[in-house]
C-alpha cells in the first residue's frame, strides 16, 4: 500500500557513541500521531545497536547496501542473511554513490534486488539522473532505463516490497534541490512508466520518495506534491532536530 515514508540515510557517518546519541535524540523529539513511516539507515557496524535501541518503537531500520551473493569469498561484504538475522528488513539499493563510486550497474542491482526479495526484505531502490543528463534533456530516458533494467524483470506481486527513491544526482549533498515542480514531474513520469508496465494498482500502491537536499524549510512543499510520498534524507538526517522537522512536515 502506498504510504508516506521518511528514511534517513546516514552514509559513512556516526560512530557507536554518536549513533546512540542521535537515535536517542530522535526518539525523544519525534512527534506522535503522524501518519508517516520513519526509517534510519546507520552504518553496518551500528545496525545491531539501532535494532536494539529501536525495538518496540515506531522507527524502522534499513541497511545502506548488501551483496547479491548468499555468501562466500567476498571480503568486506554483507549478505542478506546476515542482515535479516539481526532483524534488518529494509535495504537501500542503487544509491547514486554506489553507482558512481563503486560502479554498480543496473544488471548487478537487479541481482541484488532479487536476493533481497528472496529473503523477504523490502527494497528502497534509488534512481536518478546526473546534471549532464538533465542539461541534455535525457533525464527521463536515464530514469526510464534504470527502472526497466533494475526492476522490470519482477512480477507485479514483488512490488509490494519495493519503494522507489528518485534522487537527482546533481542535488545530492550540493545544496541544490530540484524544485517541487521538477520533483513532481519526475515522480509522475515514474508512476506512469510503472502504470504502463504493471497497471493501475501497482502504480498507485508504490511509494516514491524524493532524495536530494531535503531540508526542514523545503520538505513541506516537496511532500505536498501529488506523487511525492516522502523523502530519502541525507545530510539533514544527521541532526535530530532537522530530521524530526522533516518528519513533522507531513
Amino acid at each position: 500500500m502506498r504510504h508516506n515514508i521518511v528514511a534517513g540515510n546516514w552514509k559513512m557517518n556516526k560512530n557507536a557513541g554518536e549513533t546512540a546519541k542521535l537515535l536517542s535524540d530522535i526518539l525523544n523529539q519525534l512527534p506522535s500521531g503522524k501518519e508517516v513511516e520513519v526509517l534510519v539507515a546507520p552504518s553496518f557496524v551500528n545496525l545491531s545497536q539501532a535494532i536494539h535501541m529501536l525495538e518496540h518503537t515506531n522507527i524502522g531500520v534499513a541497511a545502506q547496501n548488501m551483496h547479491q551473493a548468499e555468501g562466500g569469498a567476498f571480503t568486506g561484504e554483507i549478505s542478506a542473511d546476515m542482515l535479516t538475522s539481526i532483524g534488518v528488513q529494509n535495504v537501500i539499493l542503487g544509491h547514486s554513490e554506489r553507482r558512481q563510486y563503486f560502479k554498480e550497474t543496473d544488471a548487478l542491482l537487479a541481482n541484488k534486488v532479487d536476493t533481497a526479495l528472496k529473503h523477504e526484505m523490502r527494497v528502497i531502490f534509488c534512481i536518478g539522473e546526473e546534471l549532464k543528463d538533465r542539461q541534455n534533456k535525457q533525464h527521463f530516458n536515464v530514469v526510464d532505463n534504470q527502472l526497466r533494467d533494475g526492476l522490470f524483470h519482477l512480477g507485479a506481486n514483488a512490488w509490494v516490497n519495493i519503494v522507489l527513491a528518485y534522487e537527482p544526482v546533481w542535488a545530492i549533498g550540493t545544496g541544490e534541490t530540484a524544485t517541487p515542480e521538477q520533483a513532481q514531474e519526475m515522480h509522475q513520469f515514474i508512476r506512469e512508466t510503472i502504470r504502463h508496465k504493471y497497471g493501475e494498482s501497482t502504480a498507485e500502491n508504490v511509494s516514491i520518495l524524493y532524495g536530494g537536499s531535503v531540508k526542514p524549510d523545503n520538505a513541506k512543499e516537496i511532500f505536498s506534491k501529488t506523487d511525492v510520498d516522502g523523502g530519502l534524507i541525507g545530510g539533514a538526517a544527521l541532526k535530530a532536530e532537522d530530521f524530526v522537522a522533516i518528519v513533522d512536515a507531513f
